[in-house]
């Protein structure tokens, strides 16, 4: 029953908040997917991937070589790419929620203007309902947004020490 009954209340402030907060729940729920994503990588495939690696790098006779160099920027630059997989997009998705947001207050206060315009501004329910629906896509984007910057601020911080670590770990001592 409690469970119904938050269902019930979701669908209310879906309701109250327009269609936008849709588009807006979809965004969180993708880029905390990505996100999540990206960490079971960095514990879990990275490490097994890092040194398989690095193991072949230190089966090489020779590092020394102007060849041996470019390989190791090669084998650089494959991990590189696997754990900077998604932090683009995750980034846009976190630049996209406050926008969301600031379109669920355009299309709420083009309500209210449109109740002012029908009623004369007799009709303040009629337009207290609009406001509603100019202020929660904008609260949800916000919200949606701060939680995204925390976790890709992140995810960031573990890449680039990943990245270091990574690249220190192929030294060219013979």
């Amino acid at each position: 029953m409690a469970m119904m009954d938050a269902l019930a209340d979701i669908n209310a402030f879906f309701d109250k908040g327009g269609p936008v907060l849709y588009v807006i729940a979809l965004l969180s729920f993708i880029m905390w997917t990505l996100i999540f994503e990206r960490l079971w990588f960095y514990k879990g495939s990275l490490g097994k991937l890092a040194n398989n690696t690095i193991d072949q790098w230190e089966a090489r006779p020779e590092r020394k070589s102007w060849n041996a160099h470019k390989i190791r920027d090669a084998m650089i630059s494959r991990i590189r790419e696997q754990v900077d997989a998604n932090l683009d997009v995750i980034a846009v998705m976190v630049t996209l929620c406050p926008l969301m947001g600031l379109l669920g207050t355009v299309t709420g206060m083009i309500e209210v203007f449109n109740v002012l315009s029908i009623t004369g501004g007799g009709d303040a329910k009629s337009m207290a309902a609009g406001v509603s629906r100019a202020t929660i896509p904008t609260m949800a984007g916000m919200v949606a947004a701060l939680s995204g910057v925390f976790g890709n601020t992140y995810i960031n911080k573990i890449a680039k020490r990943e990245n270091q670590l990574f690249e220190d770990h192929l030294t060219m001592d013979h």
